[in-house]
């Protein structure tokens, strides 16, 4: 694991420009958005996010192809997306299956809870980002952690047997996505009841790993302005609800801290 670099009193990516950094406590949110979660904490906050960011509407698994040319459209390149794992910038054209190109990743992954493509969990664009076809490979259904071997094609992310370790720069967006999942997804409509577990190697149950360090990585990676647009996008453009942990990263640890 690359060490992350302490900057203006949080901890930033090495290399991450100062004004890439959204300050605490910013939010691009309407007026009155979060108004019943204020003062909340615990399982009261957690119930009550489930019920604001649940009032959203749904892509299908093909239209998720065009969702994430505008999510992860590259600021430089708008002929390109940000691949999440390897931070490169690929056409938007190369979408696809093949070597070279890029294709959707489940953040948390598909197989934890076994919700598939169908519309739902697996066509929430809250946890889907472009990764290399092979990149999205090696990743696998594994859970997220520290350590491992560097990984072929995506330098600063490290894998072993039962785990994956995203680089620096989009660990807390990472956690960030793990956790909106686990609010959205509470086993409603017929979808598994999707939780945060503090283990790895969770397989097929709706649990995805590790709490403990998701939670390290959403204090030590703040939220950068390319995870603030790509939240407003998916709000104004598709789904029309919002992760509220980039909104309020805070929220993680008066939930799960």
């Amino acid at each position: 694991m690359s060490a992350l670099a302490v900057t203006a009193g949080v901890l930033a990516a090495p290399g991450a420009a100062a004004q890439d950094v959204v300050a605490p406590g910013a939010s691009d949110a309407p007026a009155g958005y979060y108004d019943s979660a204020e003062g909340l904490a615990g399982e009261a906050l957690k119930a009550e996010l489930n019920d604001i960011v649940s009032d959203a509407d749904a892509l299908s698994y093909s239209q998720v192809w065009d969702g994430l040319k505008a999510t992860d459209e590259d600021p430089a390149n708008p002929g390109n997306v940000i691949l999440l794992y390897s931070g490169e910038s690929r056409a938007k054209s190369l979408n696809g299956g093949d070597v070279g190109d890029w294709n959707r990743e489940h953040v948390w992954a598909k197989s934890h809870g076994d919700f598939g493509t169908s519309t739902g969990p697996g066509t929430d664009l809250h946890h889907l980002r472009p990764t290399d076809v092979q990149v999205n490979s090696i990743r696998g259904n594994k859970d997220f952690d520290d350590g491992g071997s560097e990984v072929s094609g995506a330098p600063g992310n490290f894998t072993d047997a039962d785990s994956f370790e995203p680089r620096d720069e989009v660990k807390g967006d990472v956690a960030r996505m793990i956790l909106y999942m686990a609010v959205r997804w509470e086993g409603e409509d017929s979808f598994a009841d999707l939780e945060p577990s503090d283990t790895v190697g969770n397989g097929s149950a709706p649990f995805h790993g590790k709490l403990s360090t998701l939670l390290e990585w959403n204090a030590a990676d703040p939220v950068s302005s390319f995870e603030a647009r790509r939240n407003e996008v998916i709000y104004e453009q598709f789904q029309h609800n919002r992760n509220p942990f980039v909104d309020h990263p805070e929220w993680a640890e008066a939930i799960w801290g």
